[in-house]
């Protein structure tokens, strides 16, 4: 990011930037600024093309055209696959096209391995955009509140978090609604956090395996009711409940080789309280009983496809299932 902040900030470009990676607002973020720093209030030489299936050679001949009255035009290409596949018309020519346009993309999904992902690299500059760790997420979201006036305490802001999640869209509506919640006062408090702030449905999750590792089955099928309210479907709570199992089999193997928390977090893909908390919750379950829940969400899942049973009774059966914790 620091090459892209550094680009417009000087407004020096190149010819070609790709940005991609799982963290939408980055992505959001970063093409208009990047739009509004090559073109500013100009909208003759700007050229929008969105999904699969494009013409390539209109976006060649638009990039051939000299700007009208300005130094750049800017072409920009939003999920248009075209780094999975069919790219090659445009890998072969970025490296002649002329400085006075500049090609944009935004991708959801790329292969690095492609011709295109390397011609941009080479030509320009690409910005892989992925979840930001807890650190960079605190430090932007008290940056927000500090300039509201507002002030928050570390421990705190890793309750506000751990609720959140880390999508950065949804801190930012989260963080809108804690500052008009807290008009008036300048301290945001725990309070205040649990009052207002929406669990996500990861988060429901996580809460609903420590219940069921307590043996809390009441507690378990009430946040699964929840989740339903919030119309969830049944086969993704099942395949949320499968993959944090998975990772808690992961914590288990990496506590057993003394792993330390923060690369257990680095490893899994998670900020570092976060890692903290599914240790504890691993230490709930033996290795065992771990496996078993993954085999009992892999049976669960397919005695729902071949229609043994409904996908609401399957994870039902799942969630009532006496194993393991204190139960």
């Amino acid at each position: 990011m620091q090459t892209l902040n550094q680009d417009i900030k000087e407004r020096k470009f190149k010819r070609a930037y790709l940005l991609f990676g799982e963290e939408a607002f980055l992505k959001k973020s970063y093409k208009n600024r990047l739009k509004e720093a090559i073109l500013g209030e100009d909208t003759m030489n700007y050229h929008y093309f969105e999904g699969k299936g494009l013409n390539l050679s209109e976006i060649i001949g638009l990039a051939e055209t000299m700007p009208f009255f300005a130094e750049r035009r800017l072409i920009l290409i939003e999920d248009s696959g075209l780094f999975k596949s069919g790219g090659e018309e445009l890998a072969e020519y970025l490296p002649q096209m002329p400085d006075t346009a500049c090609i944009l993309f935004v991708e959801s999904e790329v292969d690095k391995r492609s011709r295109l992902f390397k011609a941009v690299k080479k030509v320009g500059y690409a910005a892989e955009l992925g979840r930001q760790d807890s650190g960079q997420l605190a430090r932007w979201a008290g940056g927000i509140l500090a300039q509201e006036g507002k002030k928050i305490s570390g421990p705190v802001m890793e309750l506000f978090l751990g609720r959140v999640g880390d999508d950065m869209e949804n801190i930012r509506s989260e963080l809108e609604k804690l500052i008009s919640y807290t008009l008036g006062r300048d301290a945001i408090t725990a309070e205040d956090v649990e009052a207002i702030c929406t669990t996500q449905v990861t988060g429901k999750i996580f809460d609903m395996i420590t219940a069921i590792s307590s043996g809390n089955t009441r507690k378990a099928m009430e946040l699964y009711e929840d989740l339903l309210i919030l119309r969830e479907p049944s086969m993704r709570i099942l395949f949320l409940i499968a993959r944090q199992f998975n990772q808690l089999l992961l914590v288990r193997d990496m506590m057993g080789k003394n792993i330390g928390r923060a690369e257990m977090a680095s490893r899994l893909k998670v900020p570092p309280f976060v890692a903290g908390k599914m240790t504890a919750q691993a230490r709930a379950f033996t290795r065992e009983q771990i496996m078993d829940y993954v085999g009992q969400c892999v049976d669960a899942e397919e005695a729902v496809k071949q229609g043994r049973l409904s996908d609401r009774l399957a994870v039902e059966l799942l969630i009532c299932r006496r194993y393991g914790g204190k139960g």
